[in-house]
């Protein structure tokens, strides 16, 4: 009797192994795979069943949520939502997340194991806790000042500081309200397709993955190229530059919107200018240098995250000498972000220095307490530290005296290049108005913020359209908004 009973109490220890390795297999082993399941309604309950951390600007939060009572019981609300759609995105229960609700949502859902005060624990819990903030750069004066300013246009402006990178504005017209895709009854399908149908692109994020033909705005790289090549050795001694331009290898002759630039030096053909001067020394530099030139201000590169992914600026190196004459004046296949060239005016300014830019200062945990930091960003050097002086001084040209009046503010030193791109089939587009600046105040002991702005404006009459007319009040709008204000105190 008694080995009866070892054999059945054998038997049940048994029974009772294979139902602990069992339970371990399915919660730890297969736990992901269920996870995952899209049948598995647990997940997206507990997903939205709290209230999602919020994305900051200035220290206070431009995202919320609102208790429903539903199901899904927490939906995302916006502050402002078109103007910050561009660094928020959407957080929707139906079509998922893009841009910073994207990249950050680890923190904002409360999914990310650092926001726990045991990170190794979390990690092996795979827990959910209260949802963490994300603390961006931009400054709300500028932020404003920029989407008021694009105020019935189509474009963008970038905005950032050229000693740290950071993006102190980011907007694109038109532009949309992300609340309407938040929840998921039938009237966010509704906004969703007409979003999507809307034929001016709402939902696309022109300042950083919209790629523009940059105009005579490139011309700030072909002077840099040209000058730390030697090919430029003084600004004030004549070209040699014929007008109209015969393209190399071509019949075809470029010549200029303004008169007088037959021979003039760097200094007038910047101030002016001059695309038969530009085009002439991107010829002389060759494509070598003028590619390493573009790729040492951002162009080519097709990893920049801020942190979401931006748009490959491009700068074609496979062009033959004509090819070549019309990229040096941001034409051809010369393809840039606003992004990328608010970093080529930021270049400038800081004396030939690019630095990363970046969206996001840090993230926070729901009670105090950094879960992560931005830290010291990658730089490059564009060109020689005697080159962006002399850049400097051309661009302030510009502003004092030149097609950037503008953009002109008392009591600061300004720097500005403006620029009008030709685009469509033989050129037959109205052409995009471009202006990009730096500004110091006089009393700041370095420039403050870099600025981009593109007007599309396809309404418009072609014959108004310009950088100096069009773009260059919203970037000095922009530009006194950071030199005014200062960061308010966080939450």
């Amino acid at each position: 009797m008694t080995r009866h009973i070892r054999h059945a109490a054998l038997f049940c220890a048994l029974l009772l192994a294979a139902l602990l390795v069992n339970a371990a297999r399915v919660q730890v082993v297969e736990a992901p795979a269920y996870g995952d399941n899209i049948a598995n309604r647990r997940t997206t309950i507990a997903r939205y069943g709290q209230p999602r951390g919020d994305i900051l600007v200035d220290g206070a939060p431009v995202t919320g949520s609102e208790d429903t009572g539903e199901h899904l019981r927490y939906e995302r609300t916006y502050t402002n939502g078109p103007m910050y759609a561009p660094v928020t995105g959407y957080a929707s229960q139906v079509y998922g997340t893009t841009l910073l609700e994207h990249t950050a949502d680890g923190v904002l859902a409360g999914t990310d194991p650092l926001l726990s005060p045991f990170p190794l624990w979390g990690a092996a819990a795979r827990g959910r806790y209260p949802g963490g903030d994300v603390v961006t750069t931009l400054r709300r004066a500028a932020q404003e000042a920029a989407y008021e300013g694009l105020a019935g246009r189509k474009g963008a402006v970038a905005a950032v500081e050229p000693s740290t990178g950071r993006i102190l504005a980011l907007v694109s017209a038109p532009s949309y309200d992300p609340s309407v895709l938040s929840g998921n009854g039938s009237a966010v399908a509704r906004s969703w397709s007409t979003l999507n149908r809307d034929p001016d692109k709402p939902m696309l994020n022109r300042a950083v993955r919209k790629t523009y033909p940059p105009g005579s705005t490139f011309k700030v790289v072909t002077a840099a190229a040209a000058l730390d090549a030697g090919v430029v050795e003084d600004l004030d001694v004549r070209t040699r530059t014929p007008d109209p331009y015969t393209l190399p290898g071509t019949r075809t002759k470029l010549t200029n919107a303004s008169e007088g630039c037959k021979d003039v030096p760097l200094r007038k053909a910047f101030e002016w200018s001059c695309n038969t001067v530009f085009a002439k020394l991107g010829v002389e530099v060759g494509v070598e240098r003028m590619a390493a030139t573009a790729g040492a201000f951002g162009f080519n590169d097709p990893d920049l995250r801020i942190p979401y992914s931006v748009a490959r600026s491009t700068f074609d190196t496979r062009v033959d000498r004509a090819q070549l004459a019309l990229s040096s004046i941001g034409q051809y296949n010369t393809r840039a972000t606003p992004l990328q060239m608010a970093m080529v005016a930021a270049a400038v300014a800081n004396g030939g220095q690019v630095r990363s830019p970046y969206l996001v200062e840090r993230t926070e945990r729901a009670g105090g307490g950094t879960v992560a930091a931005a830290g010291s960003r990658p730089m490059r050097q564009a060109m020689r530290p005697s080159t962006a002086a002399q850049l400097r001084e051309l661009m302030v040209d510009v502003v004092r005296e030149g097609t950037g009046s503008n953009a002109w503010i008392p009591g600061a030193t300004v720097g500005g290049k403006t620029g009008t791109a030709q685009h469509g089939l033989g050129n037959s587009g109205t052409p995009y108005a471009w202006f990009v600046s730096w500004a110091q105040g006089d009393h700041d002991v370095e420039p403050k913020v870099a600025v981009a702005v593109v007007v599309e404006d396809a309404a418009a009459d072609r014959g108004e359209i310009s950088g100096g007319g069009d773009a260059a009040p919203i970037a000095r709008a922009v530009m006194e908004a950071v030199l005014k204000s200062s960061p308010e105190p966080r939450r």
